[in-house]
């Protein structure tokens, strides 16, 4: 599936991306220590292309941490599939990687991520690639 997505996103081949997928305990604990935010979410990007050492390895993206809990509880009060929602939040997070903002930036940067998931996630419906199987 990040294969898929780094792909239609245009990144070179040798594009590297961490993907862990925990508990809510756990996010709630980097989303303390590293965003000050004492909860637990549903999913939070790390790029390793900002900062001081954003330059060291340009294909270095940086790591994406997705709660499979708060996945689920979304996946069912929207009345989705899990596996679909875990998948959007995959791509919602490489966004943010890929520099799309919808939080920091003004309500346009928003509606230029919300079309880009759109388009990306119609692609993945189209290619069979949401359901666990792939089929």
């Amino acid at each position: 599936m990040a294969e898929r997505i780094l792909s239609a996103l245009g990144c070179p081949d040798d594009t590297e991306l961490s993907v862990s997928i925990v508990g809510d305990r756990s996010i709630r604990i980097v989303n303390r220590e590293y965003l000050d935010k004492d909860r637990p979410t549903n999913v939070i990007s790390f790029s390793l292309q900002e900062g001081e050492h954003g330059t060291v390895n340009p294909y270095a993206l940086g790591d994406v941490i997705i709660s499979a809990d708060t996945a689920a509880h979304e996946a069912e009060a929207s009345k989705t599939d899990f596996f679909e929602r875990l998948s959007f939040l995959l791509l919602h997070g490489i966004l943010h990687l890929c520099g799309y903002d919808h939080e920091r930036s003004g309500e346009a940067d928003a509606q230029i991520m919300r079309r880009k998931e759109q388009q990306l996630f119609n692609i993945l419906k189209k290619e069979g690639l949401l359901s666990p199987s792939g089929s």
